[in-house]
């Protein structure tokens, strides 16, 4: 089985030497022509690319992100340590010494504290983020594993692999407060807060036992696939989505009725699960095949296929920044996924052309999301029949071309309409278009 992790997203697996675990605005800059608005083709749009590698240390396993301070942290299962990840810079600026094979690991943002399971001691340490020091240990059952907080309850439940058991720790006096028995080698678990249920991983058993969050009773057990390592809950569709070793799939459960609507294939030994509710996106880490998988939630598809580092195991979503964090454990990085850039939907339009003397026409467009300049993105001009250029928005957003003679030409046998297209959205209302006298000596 794979060691597990958190409330915000998954984390993955063990060392081999143990047991296994956005709104926006175009202004495109006519005098006594027609300007037309669209947008360019979908097949221009980009993909899920890998924007860094962080070096961290040996064996990194289970990670978790806090949004809220723009940190990242992850056990380091090979040296006994916690390697923290300013996501603003990707750097690591602190690591912190915990206890013996660290495994799975849990932010509660609420409350500034940061949870990690050291199995091979059967402890729990305690994190305070301000200061990046370990305030408290926890002694839990033999070889813990996964561990998840509800922040609304201030609730901890870590899987004790070795005895099949959930300890539920009180955060406010970082004591154990109940032992539940669930499966057989319990791995990773995952909360859903909003519907006050915990769901454990069996890996052993294939199953997922269902915790009530209130009487900490076991209320349902659900066979899922072989080998399930971790898994993650969408509290937005109150959806759980449970990676399968062996198989090579991820269980689909619907939390309400406690069944599985749907498996989806994925890559070699998926580990790491995490998901991004706010984009809908579901990401697997596939430990041998050195991938992570990108699921729509919304289709239940794989919709890409990311190559990372050696032995994926954890992986984490922040979805303030829809950016993915996933260990390498066989070498010991961090890589560090952006999601494709959303096309900007425009909510308002200016149009002019500014024409020069010898027919020269100048077109200008300003791309803004949020009042704020977006840069890189092709705007392109055409007539009703030809394309005429395709300039990119600088860093202040802006794109322009200028059209010479035979051009200008084109655009009076169309009729003198010029559409400007660019890659996003079609649902706005265009303002009226702006005339613009020459300007001497242009």
């Amino acid at each position: 089985m794979r060691a597990q992790q958190d409330h915000h997203a998954s984390a993955g697996h063990r060392s081999r030497t143990s047991a296994r675990w956005r709104g926006a605005v175009v202004v495109v800059a006519a005098a006594a022509l027609s300007l037309t608005v669209g947008t360019l083709p979908a097949s221009a749009a980009g993909g899920y690319t890998v924007t860094g590698t962080i070096k961290v240390g040996t064996e990194p396993a289970g990670l978790a992100a806090d949004p809220t301070a723009g940190t990242v942290y992850l056990a380091n299962a090979g040296d006994g340590t916690v390697s923290v990840i300013d996501v603003a810079t990707n750097k690591v600026t602190a690591t912190i010494a915990v206890g013996t094979e660290p495994a799975g690991v849990a932010v509660d943002h609420a409350a500034g504290t940061v949870y990690v399971t050291n199995h091979s001691v059967g402890t729990v340490s305690v994190i305070d983020e301000a200061t990046n020091k370990v305030t408290g240990t926890i002694k839990v059952g033999t070889g813990p594993a996964g561990v998840a907080v509800d922040h609304t309850t201030g609730t901890v439940y870590v899987t004790n692999h070795s005895v099949g058991t959930v300890s539920v720790i009180h955060e406010a006096t970082n004591k154990v407060t109940g032992t539940i028995k669930v499966g057989t080698d319990p791995a990773g678990l995952a909360v859903d807060p909003t519907a006050g249920t915990v769901y454990v991983l069996n890996s052993t058993d294939g199953t997922v036992s269902v915790i009530d969050a209130a009487t900490n009773k076991v209320t349902a057990t659900i066979a899922v696939g072989t080998e399930p390592a971790e898994v993650a809950v969408d509290p937005s569709t109150h959806t759980a989505y449970v990676t399968n070793s062996t198989d090579g799939t991820v269980s689909v459960i619907h939390e309400a009725t406690n069944t599985v609507t749907g498996t989806i294939g994925v890559g070699t030994e998926p580990a790491g699960v995490a998901v991004d509710p706010t984009a809908g996106t579901v990401y697997v880490a596939n430990e041998s095949g050195a991938t992570v998988s990108v699921i729509d939630a919304a289709t239940r598809t794989v919709t890409a296929t990311i190559p990372v580092g050696t032995e994926p195991a954890g992986v984490a979503a922040d979805p303030s920044t829809h950016t993915a964090y996933v260990t390498n454990f066989g070498d010991g990085t961090v890589s560090v996924i952006s999601a494709p850039r959303p096309a900007p939907v425009p909510t308002a339009l200016t149009a002019r052309i500014h024409l020069g003397p010898h027919y020269r026409f100048t077109l200008i467009a300003e791309l803004t999301s949020s009042r704020r300049p977006v840069s890189g993105q092709a705007v392109s001009f055409s007539t009703g029949h030809t394309h005429l250029c395709a300039p990119l928005t600088n860093t202040h957003g802006v794109a322009s071309c200028v059209l010479t003679v035979p051009q200008t030409l084109l655009v009076q046998h169309d009729h003198d309409s010029v559409f400007a297209r660019y890659l996003g959205n079609t649902s706005y209302q265009p303002s009226a278009t702006i005339a613009a006298p020459p300007t001497p000596g242009s």
